[in-house]
């Protein structure tokens, strides 16, 4: 098994090394905007513990993040008045994954519209920000 790198992007932020905008933390996961979203209120799940991704994460590690993957999901459909939700996790670089450090992807999803592609551009940040705001909302009214 391939060790895990602790200077990847995300075990940066999530060490406040790297900023981030932040929608929700317990004591197990943070979930950040994802900074090229696919859609508006794409937003990343992470464990806290170091785990490059399904293969060696701990099975609480997991079942951590399925619990915030759900509780964003409601959150971010209710949000985004979305029809439906993505939600996509991807494992080793023949998986699709880019970023190895566990992270789970939450796109809000509506009828008829293709998601953006992955360009690479960053979104901006005041758009991120109030994106993240309108999940906090939801998250209170849960």
């Amino acid at each position: 098994m391939i060790e895990y790198d602790d200077q990847n992007i995300f075990a940066k932020i999530l060490r406040g090394e790297l900023p981030s905008e932040p929608v929700y933390e317990d004591d197990d996961t943070l979930v950040i905007m994802d900074i090229m979203p696919r859609e508006n209120g794409h937003c990343l799940v992470l464990p806290k513990s170091p785990a490059r991704n399904v293969f060696d994460a701990s099975p609480d590690a997991l079942a951590a993040v399925a619990k915030t993957v759900q509780k964003m999901a409601h959150a971010c459909k209710a949000a985004f008045n979305a029809d439906g939700i993505t939600i996509q996790q991807f494992n080793e670089s023949a998986g699709g994954q880019v970023v190895f450090h566990l992270h789970v992807h939450v796109i809000p999803r509506f009828e008829g519209v293709k998601m953006r592609p992955h360009t690479g551009e960053m979104a901006n940040h005041d758009v991120l920000k109030a994106n993240a705001e309108k999940i906090r909302q939801a998250l209170k009214s849960l």
